[in-house]
């Protein structure tokens, strides 16, 4: 072949490596293992440059690691169930799984065009029986367990679409799809007790040493530990109803001006009706309901309240508070209630000057004067100090006040020391069509009772009548919902509800280890050789949720006996955004790049090249159309070398086979300069960058050395030499080239089999010499240089001893002599 041609070459490999079945990875107890792993994706039928990007990372280390000698596992699959398939459905009059499976087999194909290595025998597919089969069983596991629990909550609800809506989904109180009015409805729903590991889930945190600390830190602030009280406000004239807080500041409960509930809470309705406030409160109630709690807790959002005309009464001092309803107070979090403290809080501060309420100082900052009367600083101030305008607790330190204060409370039965977390319980319930079927059947004699194991799965029933603009619901196939009791034979009826997808996605990396399993959801031989995933490569929205869901399941799996480990992901690399024209890609703003296009024009090599040198795999990529065209150059470049070898191999004109002279040496070290600096790259750093740009800096010594030295004077074994380990090393970056250049170097097997080159110390050593600095022929000072380092060299390197620089400052040099490896003497007035 004359020429680089890669839309002949990556075919022809591509069908190679799968005939041959080159990536496949058995369990091999005789091998170290590594699982490298990228997220996968939901099947949208089309790869964008984000896709294209995390699959290059991936598969570069793969690749490498496989040289290395390590038995690589790298497989590939499929989050397939969600809303985006029904939209898709509805849109395309097509059923969802009839759409999902023709977006996989589009997306796969485009995947083996990328030839990225994965074991496709390992291939999964969440919306397959075979795989939710064994999602609903794990679900009845966590039911066995006492983490699944059916409980009424608060819920979005558009009435259109007929399905519980995220608080993201809600876009100024409407539906984001069919803009909707957006109703909040209290409705039985399933959910997963993640807070019973919320400790440990924060605490193991520190075991993942090799995970981005930003990720960590927001895993950290989304399960949201807190240490504090929990006090009980009695309600003034309002006997039997309490209103209990929490709070991390118990010492500054003598200075609560106003308590602040929120519109979701229990008691508003009770507190207001049959008086004066009920419509005024009510409308407002229903006003800031119909708001997400994204726009309502956001910082740029105006904290509004509403008096009730009620009264709370401070459990130690008795003193009665207004009770407002506050939009910025959530149900969900904590109690659905909070004290209100302005002067020792900055937010309570702020609401408190714009409803007049009082602001009443009880922690007074260590410096400030003890007079009488308004303490002399600033409020609010929300540091620790010492108490004052407290009762007994005057004078005392507030870090000991919270503790005093609390131990006061629980003796007066009032309160007590209490742990909070900003963590939820997993909500899993989701009413929509695609997605795993809840297993539970209810029965009127026997209540909520599992379905059995061994009829699982829940099969989906068809989907039908998409004529309209939604899919419906399961509560709408009839032959789906009736049923008979498993206990009892009696007439039941189905649990209509899927599964949230995050479910799916919490252990498919464990359905990987055995795939084809049919007795159980995975081997638990297999999972021990495997897991933990070594290295897990996906984007940064992913950081809480997904992985905050995998390592639960994970626990809970080890804590059943059924895995070896308490973590999933050893190491987390969170790729950056892929950006065109200063803007993350996308069709609105019309700078998209699909991989297709690139493949088509210059080759998946050039493509994956590109995306690898432009950028660390930690940071945003700008997408640039020059720097594709010049990766396509240095293949080209690296092409042309490999022919030209390969006609000195074949006996073509030029080489000597002699030993080695100057230019040779300085070759051989620039060669084994690169395997280092390539190799630490890649295993050490992730800097994918800077290796390639190695590479490049070598190809451009050879093509340096062949200009510079007559043909008949080059050194054939060296070039020999050479090329074997430059294939080498760009093959986890090049695949395709690489395996077309070690088979036209007349090299025997496939080049990602073969071992990866180790560098020589030795070829990296450089003679030196000590020069010595002379100024108007006075020594100043001495430095080591390498042997033969030209003139230029010497005198840049002179200059930047601190010393000479300091010397020379503001003299005007007459006379530079240099006596190469001895002496440098500079004449100056």
């Amino acid at each position: 072949m004359k020429g680089y041609k890669p839309q002949t070459i990556e075919p022809k490999w591509q069908r190679r490596w799968a005939a041959e079945r080159s990536y496949h990875a058995p369990v091999d107890p005789s091998r170290q293992k590594y699982y490298v792993l990228e997220m996968f994706p939901y099947p949208s039928g089309k790869l964008h440059m984000g896709h294209m990007r995390v699959y290059s990372i991936g598969d570069v280390l793969a690749r490498f690691l496989r040289m290395r000698g390590f038995n690589v596992v790298h497989p590939m699959g499929w989050d397939a169930f969600g809303l985006p398939a029904e939209n898709a459905a509805i849109e395309n009059r097509v059923s969802p799984d009839r759409w999902t499976a023709q977006s996989i087999a589009q997306m796969k194909q485009q995947q083996q065009r990328l030839g990225v290595s994965y074991d496709w025998e390992r291939e999964v597919n969440t919306s397959s029986p075979d795989y939710y089969r064994w999602t609903q069983w794990l679900f009845l596991l966590l039911y066995r367990r006492g983490l699944a629990y059916r409980r009424k909550a608060a819920v979005n609800w558009c009435p259109y679409c007929q399905t519980v809506l995220a608080n993201e989904q809600v876009e100024a109180g409407l539906c984001w799809r069919c803009e909707s009015v957006v109703e909040h409805q209290e409705r039985e729903q399933w959910f997963l007790r993640i807070t019973d590991y919320a400790d440990r889930l924060l605490s193991d945190l520190d075991l993942l040493e090799d995970w981005p600390e930003r990720v960590k830190v927001m895993q950290r602030n989304w399960i949201g530990r807190s240490e504090g009280a929990e006090i009980v406000f009695r309600i003034k004239d309002f006997p039997g109803e309490n209103l209990p807080v929490f709070t991390t500041r118990p010492d500054t409960l003598f200075g609560v001006t106003y308590m602040v509930i929120a519109p979701e809470h229990p008691l508003v309705h009770r507190l207001v009706a049959g008086t004066e406030k009920e419509k005024e409160v009510m409308d407002f109630v229903a006003r800031v309901r119909r708001e997400s709690e994204i726009e309502r807790t956001s910082e740029d959002s105006p904290k509004i309240g509403l008096f009730t005309g009620r009264y709370a009464l401070n459990p130690l001092s008795g003193a009665a508070v207004p009770i407002l309803v506050g939009n910025y107070v959530i149900m969900s979090y904590g109690t659905g209630a909070v004290m209100g403290v302005p002067a020792h809080d900055e937010r309570d501060f702020q609401f408190a000057r714009s409803y007049d309420l009082p602001v009443r100082a009880v922690i007074r900052p260590p410096e400030a004067e003890k007079g009488e009367g308004a303490p002399e600083f600033n409020l609010p101030y929300t540091g620790e100090g010492v108490m004052i305008n407290s009762d007994q607790f005057n004078g005392l330190h507030s870090a000991d006040g919270v503790g005093r204060i609390t131990e006061k409370l629980r003796e007066q039965g009032c309160g007590q020391f209490k742990i909070s977390y900003r963590l939820r319980d997993w909500l899993i319930s989701r009413q929509r069509y695609w997605g795993a079927p809840i297993p539970v059947i209810y029965c009127d004699r026997c209540g909520i009772v599992p379905v059995p194991e061994e009829a699982l799965p829940v099969l989906l029933p068809p989907a039908a009548d998409l004529s309209g603009d939604r899919v419906p619901p399961l509560s709408q196939y009839r032959s789906f919902v009736e049923t008979s009791c498993p206990e009892c034979g009696g007439a039941a009826r189905r649990e209509t509800d899927t599964m949230d997808t995050f479910m799916c996605s919490s252990w498919y990396f464990l359905r990987y280890t055995s795939p084809r399993l049919e007795s159980f959801p995975f081997d638990r031989e297999a999972a021990d050789y495997w897991m933990p995933v070594d290295q897990y490569i996906g984007g940064i929205e992913h950081a809480v949720l997904h992985l905050l869901y995998a390592r639960f399941f994970t626990k809970v799996l080890y804590d059943a006996g059924l895995v070896g480990v308490e973590e999933p992901f050893s190491r987390l690399l969170a790729q950056g955004m892929v950006y065109k024209d200063g803007a993350k890609m996308s069709k609105s703003k019309g700078n998209v790049v699909s991989p297709d296009e690139i493949v088509e024009r210059y080759g998946a090599d050039t493509g994956r090249l590109f995306i690898l040198f432009a950028s660390p795999p930690e940071k945003d990529l700008d997408w640039n159309d020059q720097g594709v065209e010049g990766c396509h150059r240095f293949l080209r470049r690296v092409w042309r070398l490999i022919e030209e070898c390969s006609e000195i191999r074949e006996g073509g004109p030029g080489g000597v086979a002699g030993g080695l002279g100057e230019a040779e040496v300085e070759l051989q070290r620039v060669l084994h300069g690169t395997i280092r600096k390539v190799t630490i790259d890649i295993e050490e750093r992730f800097n994918f960058n800077t290796a390639i740009s190695a590479v490049m800096e070598l190809v451009n010594a050879v093509y340096d050395y062949r200009r510079e030295i007559a043909l008949d004077r080059q050194s054939r074994s060296l070039l020999q030499e050479l090329l074997r380990t430059l294939t080498l090393l760009l093959a986890p970056f090049a695949p395709h080239l690489a395996e077309e250049a070690w088979q036209t170097l007349g090299c025997g097997g496939s080049v990602h089999q073969q071992p990866w080159p180790d560098f020589d110390p030795e070829a990296l050593a450089v003679e030196e010499v000590e020069v010595v600095i002379q100024i108007n022929g006075k020594v100043r000072g001495r430095m080591q240089v390498p042997a033969g380092a030209a003139a230029e060299k010497l005198l840049q390197r002179a200059r930047e001893q601190q010393r000479i620089g300091e010397l020379l400052e503001g003299k005007q040099v007459l006379r530079q002599i240099i006596v190469p490896d001895k002496l440098i003497n500079i004449v100056v007035r």
